[in-house]
């Protein structure tokens, strides 16, 4: 009966079922989870770090405004320079950004030599002139009355890319898109939850606190280069803070990486999603905190499992060994506790984000 009662079979299904469970419950509602070591990660979250464009933003981006060298606002029917030429840099870029532009002027000749100029812009050679379009600290000086309108339609939470071929400035161009209906309700409950939000993104500091603001999100981190949202990611975990790091893009591979624990939108890049312990696969912030929950909710599940199995053989074995169980009781009180850790674990199968901790 005490040989019986002492088989661990309890224990060694206690972690692996709930694991095993969690995992699956994550697949179904759109969280794929690269093995239960990220599962066991996404529990000790408190700190999440995001991107704004293609991540808390649809990425669905469009032209909205075109201003020539002087300032003035032009046609974008017209197909303008400043507009044509951008167009032709971004013509083999896959950012939203470049997308919305060459939507706006399709059938352009790409341009020559083209470089990516991480964080800044794009350059190359445009009908046989050096051409360039990006941030505005990519160029040395722009005329004042297009400056002011830089800076107004940024503060107006768009971004802006300045134009220039040769030794002239071109004009600017302004693009936007939409937050995530879905972002306000992960912010919210990100916060409700205890993790901090903490906005990470290149764009310039007007977009990113107009995003911020709509979101609720109080720390702003803007015109990060991708080099340095490895340094934010460090920095906040060296605070004590355990991190992860949500992202979309290519230049949120090397933070991903970083990151106790990255996340990556299913609508994002392939490296993104190479890089990250779980993916989002339909482009949902939402799915990101349901992954936190459900990490929470397996956790609870083990300490369960775990605790009945040690509290049979702490409480059986004493019993048996005096006597007072016979070894078809003890057989029976075995399977009893395996079955128990088993159909424990399975109630994470039915577990939703709308369950609470008791749950």
């Amino acid at each position: 009966a005490v040989l019986i009662i002492a088989c661990p079979c309890a224990l060694g299904l206690a972690t692996p079922m709930a694991l095993l469970a969690g995992t699956g419950r994550g697949a179904r509602l759109g969280i794929v989870i690269k093995g239960a070591g990220s599962l066991e990660r996404a529990r000790g979250i408190d700190v999440m770090a995001m991107d704004k464009t293609g991540t808390l933003t649809t990425g669905r981006m469009a032209v909205v405004a075109v201003w020539d060298e002087s300032g003035r606002v032009v046609n974008i029917s017209d197909n303008p320079p400043a507009l044509a030429v951008t167009a032709a840099l971004e013509v083999g870029s896959e950012h939203p950004i470049s997308r919305a532009i060459v939507e706006a002027c399709p059938g352009v000749a790409p341009a020559e030599d083209f470089r990516a100029l991480p964080g800044l812009g794009v350059s190359g050679t445009v009908n046989g002139l050096p051409a360039k379009a990006g941030r505005v600290s990519l160029f040395d000086a722009i005329p004042d009355t297009l400056s002011k309108n830089v800076e107004r339609a940024q503060a107006e939470g768009r971004t802006v890319l300045v134009v220039g071929r040769g030794d002239d400035i071109l004009g600017a161009i302004a693009v936007s898109d939409e937050i995530k209906p879905e972002a306000v309700v992960a912010v919210k409950r990100m916060v409700q939850a205890g993790v901090r939000p903490v906005l990470v993104t290149g764009d310039n500091s007007g977009a990113a606190a107009h995003v911020a603001s709509e979101l609720g999100i109080d720390e702003v981190m803007s015109e990060v280069m991708p080099a340095d949202k490895v340094d934010v990611v460090t920095r906040l975990r060296s605070g004590g803070s355990r991190v992860a790091m949500m992202g979309d893009g290519v230049n949120d591979a090397a933070a991903l990486q970083t990151a106790d624990l990255s996340i990556a939108m299913g609508t994002g890049t392939d490296v993104a999603i190479a890089a990250s312990d779980i993916i989002c696969t339909r482009g949902d912030p939402r799915l990101a905190v349901d992954a936190l929950s459900l990490a929470h909710a397996t956790d609870r599940t083990i300490r369960q499992n775990l605790f009945w199995a040690f509290a049979y053989n702490v409480i059986a074995i004493p019993v048996a060994a005096v006597g007072l169980l016979s070894p078809v009781i003890a057989a029976a009180a075995m399977a009893f506790s395996s079955i128990f850790v088993v159909t424990n674990s399975m109630r994470l199968v039915r577990w939703h984000p709308g369950m609470s901790d008791s749950n």
